[in-house]
């Protein structure tokens, strides 16, 4: 079947054909898509069984599904190479969210098995939330992928509840939804169910009354019993991991790295799919990759322990993030440099989040490289929550844009900061001191001080030794240099006195 529109706005990206076998043609119109099933009495359509094979197509439709979206996409733009790798994307994020809800792998990969049209309208789903990229030959990353799909998947469950793997395994045709004070069936348990019996599993004693193997391994490295159950409860995959297969040769791992015995818990606390992960196939192949990206191998401790989720993201979603890095102007030393100290840049989508903030930065005269350099963890801020505010905070105040510019190329932080309690407070101190603002732009770093501890307290005793000092020399070196700073200044200013004195006399 070949379903064409005479007004592009509405595209069915579907592979609707497969799903109904046909082998007519049938031309209609936006508003004919959109008017209602019972009026369907004639559409400009040619074919056997029309009014029928029209009504299954709208049925479709009516799912509110977003079988359709709006725009002039296609999926012709897409190659054959990448709709079958997206289409195995897909049955990896679906699999996982199955998981997620408490079934079996064996039951996922039955249910997998049986959802091929599901598995379209999945991908089908990904090249209407990112048409624009698909337009000009952008592939979506792993992450991304998981991004755009999840929450939908998500939405979709609370929607059909356990009903959901009817939906997944019949698509397009709806299951009859549950109704809201129906018991659950025992065959599909709940989200909840699935995580309490998790954590019954990691708390519950042997014969003996000992607990798990695991359980144990792990309070022996210092865990205690509250943060597995909190583990377990955010990844209750994880009560299921074996001890000598999965958790102890990561673990171990780890240590052979470098990684103190007191950050794991850490480590596993924030990412506890790392030992899920393969080590041969997944994570060293992974570092290998990274190191080769620049990653100091030395510091693989310290990265590890800031961000562990590096090691679980695909190489594509790497090479995708160190390409924007190459593109922005940064050497490979440098991107090095910056995957080591600040690994969850990975995390941030490029087209999303990275592109967006570095180009809302270069419109205000930054020099991204530089800022990149110094300061990586902003291009994470939301452009309209932190960025915005702050620019609008320093105009206000009479400040230039190129001189926000060079405020922020020359210190990062600054739009890392709390208007309320930080920038705010500490400008209202400022104006109380003798300085012009345009001390602000030679050194931002004033607002990085804390007020009460360090730019009250030394600018008092400026005031109370009578001298003058640059706002930087106040607040930036130790308190021994800056005794000698004042007591200089002090004999200069005395010296100077008195020899205005001595000519006065004369």
């Amino acid at each position: 079947m070949e379903i064409r529109f005479a007004r592009p706005q509405l595209h069915m990206k579907m592979e609707i054909h497969r799903a109904m076998s046909l082998t007519f043609t049938c031309t209609w119109s936006f508003s004919a898509a959109m008017m209602p099933i019972s009026e369907m009495g004639s559409i400009g359509c040619s074919g056997p069984s029309i009014k029928e094979t029209v009504f299954e197509v709208l049925a479709a439709i009516h799912l509110q599904i977003n079988i359709w979206v709006d725009g002039p996409f296609s999926l012709r733009v897409v190659s054959p190479t990448l709709l079958a790798a997206e289409k195995e994307e897909a049955k990896a994020v679906l699999t996982l969210f199955l998981k997620k809800q408490g079934l079996s792998k064996a039951f996922a990969a039955r249910t997998i098995n049986k959802s091929d049209l599901f598995i379209d309208h999945l991908v089908s789903r990904l090249h209407s939330v990112h048409k624009s990229r698909y337009l000009v030959g952008r592939e979506l990353t792993t992450l991304e992928i998981r991004d755009a799909l999840i929450p939908y998947l998500e939405t979709l469950h609370e929607e059909y509840g356990n009903i959901l793997v009817e939906l997944v395994e019949n698509f397009p045709n709806a299951p009859v939804k549950e109704k809201p004070l129906a018991q659950v069936s025992p065959s599909h348990p709940t989200v909840d169910s699935k995580k309490l019996k998790a954590v019954s599993r990691m708390s519950e004693e042997g014969p003996e009354g000992d607990l798990r193997p695991q359980v144990l391994y792990l309070i022996e490295l210092g865990m205690d019993l509250e943060r597995i159950r909190l583990i377990t409860r955010k990844f209750p995959a994880f009560a299921y991991y074996s001890l000598e297969g999965k958790i102890k040769p990561v673990v171990e791992f780890l240590l052979d790295l470098g990684v103190p015995k007191s950050d794991i818990p850490v480590i596993l606390t924030k990412r506890p799919q790392l030992c899920g992960i393969s080590l041969s196939e997944n994570l060293i192949p992974t570092m290998i990759f990274l190191e080769d990206l620049g990653v100091d191998k030395k510091q693989w401790a310290k990265v590890i322990y800031r961000f562990p989720a590096l090691l679980t993201y695909s190489r594509q979603k790497l090479k995708s993030t160190v390409d924007f890095l190459y593109e922005m102007g940064l050497s490979a030393e440098s991107i090095g440099k910056i995957l080591t100290r600040c690994p969850n840049i990975i995390s941030y989508s490029v087209e999303d989040k990275l592109r967006p903030t570095a180009e809302y930065f270069r419109s205000l005269g930054v020099d991204i490289p530089v800022l990149l350099q110094r300061c990586p963890q902003i291009l994470g801020l939301s452009i309209e929550a932190n960025l915005k505010p702050v620019t609008e905070f320093f105009i206000e105040r009479g400040f230039r844009m190129e001189e926000i510019g060079i405020m922020i190329s020359r210190y990062g932080a600054l739009y890392t900061f709390s208007l309320k309690e930080n920038l705010i407070p500490k400008w209202e101190f400022f104006l109380t001191m003798d300085y012009d603002k345009s001390e602000l732009v030679k050194f931002p770093q004033y607002f990085g001080y804390s007020l009460e501890e360090r730019i009250k307290p030394r600018y008092a005793r400026v005031k109370e030794c009578g001298v003058t000092v640059l706002l930087n020399q106040v607040l930036s070196i130790s308190s021994c240099n800056f005794d000698k700073t004042l007591n200089k200044k002090m004999k200069k200013m005395l010296s100077e006195e008195g020899s205005t004195d001595s000519k006065g006399k004369g």
